[in-house]
């Protein structure tokens, strides 16, 4: 894995992917996008792993999105379609995935915890597509679309606001809420129960969920492009640098 910033492990046929750089609350700078990338690959190929699990390292932070000083610095307009592993989008990860959330998961964050099969969150854990408050584009929000009602896409869409486990779960956004103690154990379990099944069976199940899923992320990158290419957009990543609040252009 690149810098070690990104972890692969297989327990009792169970992938552990983790996310491992706490201090910058597991925010995606290249070398994490990397090490996912790598991650999934390897996952891919490993037939000793049935299952996957993404998680973060600590207890903070999931995946806190997109490493905005990293942003400023390098000006970053439209993300590449390679930019994060998306799947069922820009890479095929045929067995089952599931998400173990440790603290927040915003953004990017989301993205990678929304875009599993199955989500485990610990109580404290909280979910948001926060790119409204910094004008940057979220495409990967398509699938919020039939994850929940359009009303309630719309409040997490447009307010940014985090909602907390509790909420996500009653919306449908995680499987599982648990005590932060547990929640390795509870996603170990969970997969291994899924692992003992029958390959085919399984896999088949999760293309069938699937089935429209991928023209969804084509328009909703279509709708995004001008936000990513707009001065707003470089705006809010280089106020976060600053320590200042954005001054929003609406261009």
């Amino acid at each position: 894995m690149s810098e070690q910033v990104v972890t692969y492990e297989v327990v009792d046929g169970v992938a552990w992917l983790t996310i491992n750089r706490p201090e910058a609350r597991n925010a995606l700078s290249e070398p994490v996008r990397e090490g996912l990338w790598e991650g999934v690959h390897r996952f891919n190929a490993d037939d000793s792993a049935s299952v996957l699990v993404l998680t973060g390292a600590g207890d903070k932070a999931f995946c806190a999105g997109g490493d905005l000083k990293e942003m400023a610095e390098t000006a970053l307009e439209v993300p590449p379609p390679d930019f994060v592993p998306q799947f069922g989008r820009n890479v095929e990860v045929v067995k089952p995935t599931i998400a173990a959330v440790n603290g927040v998961a915003f953004a990017g964050g989301f993205l990678l915890a929304q875009q599993c099969d199955l989500v485990v969150a610990a109580e404290h854990a909280t979910f948001a597509v926060s790119e409204v408050k910094v004008g940057r584009g979220s495409p990967w929000a398509a699938p919020l679309s039939w994850l929940v009602p359009p009303r309630l896409a719309m409040e997490i869409l447009l307010t940014g606001d985090p909602i907390d486990a509790r909420r996500a779960e009653a919306l449908g956004l995680v499987n599982h809420v648990v005590p932060a103690a547990e929640l390795r154990d509870h996603a170990q379990r969970l997969a291994q129960r899924i692992a003992k099944n029958a390959p085919l069976s399984v896999r088949a199940a999760k293309a069938t969920v699937y089935l429209s899923r991928p023209d969804v992320y084509d328009r909703a990158e279509e709708i995004w492009e001008p936000v990513y290419r707009s001065t707003d957009a470089q705006e809010g990543p280089a106020a976060f640098r600053e320590k200042r609040a954005p001054v929003w252009k609406g261009v």
